[in-house]
């Protein structure tokens, strides 16, 4: 039995994520040249998205690496999660809300910790696909191979049953590698055409749910 799969990014998908210029003010505030931040930062905003430092460790190096007391570390937090967790894609998500039960859903997103709460607090992804695969769970980001291996055997899918949708041109050509079929997301209009060619594919209309499923 086949069961065709769509598997989503987060972050240029499922939320609309811009810049909001969080970063350069607060380095304007704190009078350091544009790029400090994130030159002072990158090893642990690295170590963050495969998982390899909490919560805790974060805001401690924020403050040591900035020179920010304890309120300042929980503003910049703050403005950190403000862009990361953006705003939803709401046509896209209530498209994909009324495909449940017709195909298997996934998310495979790189990611932050701290990432899974906040999203399921805010979007309920949780509600809406079966499984989410976080890179800062996981231990490893697109585009590595592994990283579709992983969703495709969370779903318990083959890859070329899939279809991947992702906003970035390197993960959309790493999942076709893999063996799925992949979309580049520019805006819901073509994605959600897309997704519905693949699902017009597929030889089933329904996919019988297995208890172990989330609902």
């Amino acid at each position: 039995m086949t069961e065709v799969c769509v598997i989503l990014d987060i972050g240029g998908v499922l939320e609309f994520t811009p810049d909001t210029g969080w970063v350069q003010r607060w380095e304007d505030r704190l009078e350091l040249p544009h790029g400090t931040v994130h030159a002072r930062m990158h090893d642990i905003w690295r170590a963050g998205s495969v998982g390899s430092v909490g919560e805790p460790e974060v805001r401690a190096q924020v403050g040591v690496r900035l020179g920010l007391d304890a309120p300042q570390v929980e503003a910049f937090m703050a403005d950190l999660w403000t862009e990361y967790l953006g705003t939803p894609n709401e046509e896209l998500i209530a498209y994909l809300r009324g495909l449940r039960g017709t195909c298997r859903l996934g998310i495979l997103s790189n990611s932050f910790v701290g990432a899974r709460e906040r999203e399921t607090s805010l979007y309920r992804f949780d509600e809406l696909v079966e499984q989410i695969v976080y890179s800062h769970e996981l231990g490893i980001e697109k585009p590595d191979p592994r990283a579709y291996d992983a969703v495709c055997a969370a779903l318990g899918v083959r890859p070329e049953d899939c279809l991947f949708v992702d906003d970035v041109t390197v993960h959309v050509e790493a999942a076709r590698a893999r063996g799925m079929q992949a979309h580049l997301f520019e805006d819901n209009a073509r994605t959600i055409a897309r997704i519905a060619a693949h699902l017009d594919r597929a030889p089933l209309p329904r996919v019988a749910r297995r208890p172990s499923d989330r609902t």
